[in-house]
This record gives C-alpha cells, sequence and structure tokens, in this order.
C-alpha cells in the first residue's frame, strides 16, 4: 500500500490518525522555498565537512550532519513549525511532556546501498516498549525531491502494528517519494530506511525528531547547541531541546529548580512539575 498524501494545510489531528494507521504520511509542499534556500546556504560547509559513515547503517555514501539549531537559524523554524508541533503533541499526548530528540541533515549520495530496515525506537538499546505505546514522532523535511530511483526513504505500511524484532527486505516497502518542500511524518514504530541512490544526485533531507521526555535524546542537545548560542534563543525552543521537566520529578537542577534557570534565570517555577 502507497504511502498515503495530505495536502498542506492538513490539521494536526488528521495528520496524527494516519501515523498511527499506516505508521507514516506525507503532506505535500508544506516549506516554504525562499526557507529552504536560507537553510541549504547555511548548511552547505558544515555538509561539505561532514564525513560519510564508517559502516553500513549509517551509510558509507551518506553524509549525517548534525547540531542544525546551532548551524542553521532558519532550521529553527523548521523544528518550531506549528503542524510539526501540533502533530507530534498530538501524537505523543500519552505522556506528560516531549521534547526534541534529533536534528540532522541526511544526504545519500550515488552509489549508496539500501539502508537496513529498522525502528528507530530500538536506540532505546531495543527496549520492548508495550505493543501501541509510542515514543517518537518523526519529520525528514525534502530539501530535495524524493524519489524511488535517488534514495526516497523507505517505508513498511502498517508496520507500526507488527511485532518488534521482525526482518523486511526493499520488496517490502514503499518510497517516500515527494516533491522539494514536503514532509514526511513517520513513528519510532515504523520500520523503514532509506533507500539506494542510483541516481548521479545526491537525495537531501532534514530529519528533525521529537520523543516523549521520560527517554533520553538521541542528539544531546546541550552540548550540540553551545552554552552562547543557547542563551540567544527563545524560551519555547530552549523547553523543547530539554530545558524543561520531563515528567513530574524529572530533570530539575540542584534544588528543585526549574531547568529553565540555567540560561533563564528568574523565569523558572520551583518545586516537582512539568511547565507543559
Amino acid at each position: 500500500m502507497p504511502i498515503a498524501h495530505l495536502a498542506a494545510g492538513a490539521g494536526p489531528d488528521d495528520v496524527a490518525a494516519l501515523i498511527g494507521r499506516d505508521g507514516a504520511v506525507i503532506v505535500d509542499a508544506v516549506a516554504p522555498e525562499a526557507l529552504l534556500e536560507r537553510i541549504e546556504s547555511e548548511l552547505r560547509p558544515y555538509l561539505d565537512a561532514t564525513p560519510t559513515g564508517p559502516d553500513a547503517f549509517s551509510g558509507d555514501h551518506t553524509r549525517r550532519t548534525g547540531s542544525l539549531i546551532a548551524r542553521s537559524p532558519s532550521c529553527r523554524e523548521l523544528v518550531m513549525d506549528p503542524l510539526a508541533l501540533r502533530t507530534a503533541r498530538t501524537f505523543l499526548g500519552h505522556a506528560t511532556n516531549m521534547q526534541l530528540h534529533l536534528t540532522q541533515a541526511i544526504a545519500i549520495g550515488p552509489g549508496a546501498a539500501p539502508q537496513p530496515i529498522h525502528r528507530d525506537q530500538w536506540a532505546f538499546d531495543f527496549f520492548p516498549f508495550p505493543a501501541g505505546y509510542e515514543v517518537q514522532c518523526n519529520t525528514i523535511w525534502a530539501l530535495t525531491d524524493f524519489t524511488e530511483e535517488n534514495g526516497a526513504t523507505r517505508v513498511v505500511v502498517g508496520s507500526n502494528l507488527k511485532e518488534d524484532r521482525l526482518s523486511f527486505g526493499p520488496d517490502d516497502t514503499e518510497p517516500a517519494a515527494m516533491a522539494r518542500g514536503s514532509v514526511l511524518f513517520y513513528s519510532g514504530s515504523v520500520y523503514h530506511g532509506g533507500g539506494a541512490n542510483r541516481s548521479d544526485n545526491v537525495r537531501l533531507g532534514l530529519n528533525i525528531t521529537y520523543n516523549v521526555a521520560w527517554l533520553r535524546q538521541e542528539e544531546n542537545q546541550y552540548l550540540s547547541v553551545p552554552r552562547e548560542v543557547a542563551e540567544t534563543l527563545p524560551t519555547d525552543l530552549l523547553r523543547l531541546m530539554g530545558y524543561d521537566r520531563g515528567a513530574y520529578a524529572l530533570g530539575y537542577i540542584d534544588d528543585l529548580r526549574d531547568p529553565i534557570e540555567a540560561v533563564r534565570p528568574g523565569i523558572g517555577s520551583s518545586g516537582f512539575g512539568a511547565n507543559t
């Protein structure tokens, strides 16, 4: 079954419902061209300097460039995109709070082999989460067209409802074909992987993901974003990055102080309790 598409302007309830049903959905033509051009310009020096991956999973023809908040002010607009945030908060609404999990530009180069099919939630030490308990809501924003030929992400549609530790091959998957500026939403439980790039061009996407705030982040935002940069960021972005309580008694600093006090002294609350 192909991956469902929604038009720009789709609401978060519709997007979240399709993620829950199929594990993935594409929303077409969300990011404006001017924003994409700024992001490409800001990231280009870092993309060019990033080495290719050291193994088959990370991709020996693939460059993975992180720390997007620190390196690209324009990427912060996608991190805080209203549709992405409202969808993630809806999809992960069973948890007290959510946080930014990962920011990464993924450039799949010509000749890249298909990535092994996997679940992103396996990053949590392969913990067997209860069936139906979702811990991640993920996005991949297309900075180039995604085609079957150039390595579009491949998804086993509906596999979010299947058992853990299954094995799938490329024939079990559907390509997330979408135009530049579109965004693929997918769950941490759906089986997927980067496609093989049989074209002469690089496939570039931005992987921005969110997870329930009682779990550790894949990308350590406190170290990826230097203190001097963090001090310039809006409070709502800082809280999303993790300067917030993860749940009732998770993440406070010293004498039960609000984590935001580390970079915004005087605005936080004291004691236990989440701030969302």
